[in-house]
């Protein structure tokens, strides 16, 4: 092993390391944010909120959604029925086979979830707002190659 290759695999972890001392903390600052909001202002869970999001990004059934958040059906359904009460989701047969019900946002649930992106968005702009021009290039930088790696 040459020089090069130590200084690559000091690099490697010291991107690892600064990855875990970073990533998960601010995530869960995040989550608690995106917590307050959620309980405070519109009384639903992260969990509920995560889930009017997946709905939203594609998944249209109980089967999509219990797959993505990794949670049995019957716990799903239970999830779903809260948020069809609340008049956040509507069910609505497929018209092409009945037996499989789609899972659409209603308009509540959609200005739901664009009012927490928004709020979310400023508050993160906020704490980003130190940051310099070439600070922010940086960080969009490293952002789209970690989207990157995701397909890898």
């Amino acid at each position: 092993m040459d020089a090069s290759d130590d200084r690559n695999s000091d690099q490697l972890r010291r991107a690892v390391d600064a990855f875990w001392e970073i990533i998960p903390p601010f995530w869960h600052r995040v989550r608690a944010h995106i917590r307050q909001i959620a309980a405070e202002r519109f009384e639903i869970s992260v969990e509920q909120f995560h889930i009017l999001r997946h709905i939203r990004r594609g998944d249209s059934s109980i089967s999509d959604l219990a797959q993505s958040k990794n949670i049995s059906r019957p716990a799903m359904s239970q999830a779903v029925n809260a948020l069809v009460n609340k008049g956040l989701i509507v069910r609505t047969p497929n018209p092409r086979d009945r037996r499989h019900i789609q899972l659409e946002l209603t308009e509540a649930g959609n200005a739901l979830l664009d009012a927490v992106f928004e709020d979310t968005r400023r508050w993160m702009m906020e704490i980003l707002a130190p940051l310099n021009g070439e600070e922010l290039q940086t960080l969009i930088s490293a952002m789209d190659f970690l989207n990157k790696t995701q397909s890898v």
